[in-house]
């Protein structure tokens, strides 16, 4: 649709000075002048958000691992359950976006598969990978929530990394606003699909380029998750049931980005409506895992910690104790070859 606007034409020092940057963020006086979304390698053009996504992952891989190996568990169980999640997590994201946005794919077919260029819904990929971790679980009778607590925080490092990919694909952004992080773009750099009649409204011109200023919301959902990893990462040790962690995710996360996605203005909605699928989804989750977090801890407090909870804490315990009488050997060793080489000899 057409709208008509009056295009407000920035002419002092302030803005003049910054009128060669693709992204700015006026506030913080730091921005790109010649943004870029891809690399060419032998070319073969390589889109920075596939790598930022796949940063994302490789991180997502330690972080989980490192949870896992605290707990004294086995690493290669949720390393195999990583390997095996991932690619349905990709597939279930693309579907998810498809699926909303059909009335587009259903006339371009042959894109369905193309996400060079992004197009990859997080919450498509979070319930393919909870089909999986759970399908992979059961195969291996492994306990699915003592699993999931650990590949938690390794989803919540590879949304915030992967949050960025956005950044060079410009897009997840949200309404105009003069914030202190608000964000410039030039308006030619953004998919238009993305540029609501608001954004459109309060764009504005600095020199020959047309500009609008936004909400960062890919910045906000990124520093929200990497706050929310290092919240759980610190207390996941004193968790108190099997599964408080994944539950506490459904809670935080689903809050953060009930919040995100109302600023934001390329939503998904349920089809004939003006509902972001996103932010139903996202209350939902919120009230799942807050019901799932008393009821749980209620449970705790009436029969004490569940039997796969005990079951690891015992496993650690015996763990840690092994290497310590492992460590006292080796140095009741060292003790005693120190005596041999100190005593004189007859």
């Amino acid at each position: 649709m057409l709208i008509k606007r009056d295009i407000i034409n920035r002419k002092d020092s302030f803005w003049m000075n910054t009128d060669n940057f693709d992204i700015y963020f006026p506030h913080l006086g730091v921005g790109v002048e010649h943004l870029k979304n891809s690399i060419s390698i032998f070319g073969f053009r390589i889109a920075y958000y596939g790598i930022i996504i796949g940063i994302g992952m490789l991180l997502g891989f330690l972080i989980a691992s490192m949870d896992y190996k605290r707990r004294g568990l086995k690493v290669d169980d949720i390393q195999d359950m990583g390997l095996y999640t991932v690619i349905f997590a990709i597939l279930g994201a693309r579907a998810y976006y498809v699926i909303f946005e059909w009335d587009y794919y259903s006339q371009h077919l042959d894109e369905i598969l193309n996400i060079r260029q992004g197009g990859l819904a997080i919450y498509g990929g979070i319930i393919v990978s909870v089909i999986g971790c759970t399908i992979f679980c059961r195969v291996k009778k492994i306990n699915v929530l003592s699993m999931m607590d650990s590949g938690i925080l390794g989803l919540l490092i590879g949304q915030s990394v992967g949050r960025w990919g956005n950044f060079f694909n410009t897009e997840a952004f949200g309404g105009p606003t003069d914030s202190f992080l608000a964000m410039r773009i030039k308006e030619a750099l953004v998919n238009p699909n993305m540029l609501n009649d608001e954004v459109l409204m309060n764009s504005f011109k600095i020199g020959e380029n047309l500009f609008i200023q936004v909400h960062p919301t890919f910045f906000y959902e990124s520093m929200w998750n990497l706050c929310t990893l290092i919240i759980f990462y610190l207390m996941a040790p004193k968790k108190k049931f099997t599964g408080q962690i994944f539950f506490q995710y459904l809670l935080f996360y689903g809050v953060g980005r009930f919040w995100i996605e109302g600023l934001r203005t390329d939503s998904l909605y349920l089809w004939g409506t003006n509902i972001a699928v996103s932010q139903a989804l996202s209350a939902l989750l919120a009230v799942a895992g807050a019901g799932l977090i008393i009821y749980n801890l209620n449970k705790v407090r009436k029969n004490g910690p569940d039997e796969a909870l005990k079951a690891e804490l015992e496993a650690l315990a015996a763990k840690n104790a092994d290497g310590l009488r492992q460590e006292n050997g080796e140095k009741a060793a060292e003790t005693t070859a120190e005596e041999v080489v100190e005593s004189p000899v007859d």
